[in-house]
């Protein structure tokens, strides 16, 4: 893995029965352990998907597109943004297989996390892989 790996917010949504993977990162100047996830950055990132995410809604009504999965904060070796990124969000787009997609993902990113809430607590980042 890179020194400095990426992290990345993905939301996979509907919008009026189209798919939209929306996506957000940055480096990281911290990483967190392993075993750990990378809360401060990834709950910023996150933000800053959901709100850009929020302001697509004025273009018609927004769905999940893959329940509990669909949104996700991945860390990602530099060298995998500029050609595996691209070629796995326009595969999902296209198809809309969500397990592809993941199973896809995983094998160049070492860790991920869902990104959940439940009333009264705060965002939650659990391992997906």
């Amino acid at each position: 893995m890179a020194d400095s790996p990426y992290l990345v917010a993905m939301a996979l949504i509907d919008q009026q029965g189209r798919r939209a993977l929306p996506l957000g990162g940055r480096s990281q100047k911290e990483v967190a352990p392993q075993g750990e996830a990378p809360e401060a950055l990834g709950h910023v990132l996150v933000l800053e998907l959901l709100l850009r995410v929020w302001q697509r809604s004025d273009q018609g009504a927004l769905q999940r597109a893959a329940g509990a999965d669909s949104l996700l904060l991945v860390e990602l070796p530099m060298e995998r943004l500029p050609e595996d990124v691209p070629r796995l969000k326009a595969d999902w787009l296209n198809t809309g297989d969500t397990a592809a997609f993941k199973a896809a993902l995983q094998a160049f990113s070492p860790r991920a996390w869902t990104v959940s809430i439940e009333k009264f607590k705060p965002v939650a980042l659990q391992p997906l892989w």
